[in-house]
């Protein structure tokens, strides 16, 4: 039952951050469009997908927080030395991506309320 639910909180994770890029790309697509009599429906569409990548954040950090406790991720998987470089590297991964999802989420944000 533990491996089930690695699998699946890390399914969730990794879709929601995957659904969360997607959301940066509409945002992004939809605020190029020239037509200006089309402004005011996009607009409201860009803040939509703005608030559900908000919502994929969300799920991400509640997915990841409930990932580190799960059976791949407490003990001495891969052994003493190469664990000490893993949850290193995963230290490192996750600054980056933290670094990531703010300035999207940032640039989304310009784009969807300006």
């Amino acid at each position: 039952m533990k491996r089930a639910l690695t699998i699946i909180i890390g399914f969730i994770h990794d879709f929601a951050a995957g659904i969360w890029a997607a959301t940066v790309l509409a945002v992004y697509w939809l605020h190029r469009v020239p037509d200006i009599r089309l402004e005011a429906a996009l607009s409201g569409l860009m803040k939509e997908f703005f608030y559900i990548g908000i919502v994929c954040i969300v799920i991400v950090f509640l997915a990841g927080a409930g990932r580190t406790f799960t059976y791949a991720y407490v003990g001495d998987v891969y052994g003493a030395d190469a664990e000490k470089t893993r949850r290193k590297m995963l230290i490192i991964k996750h600054v980056i991506l933290l670094v990531i999802f703010g300035s999207g989420t940032y640039w989304q944000y310009t784009m969807a309320f300006n």
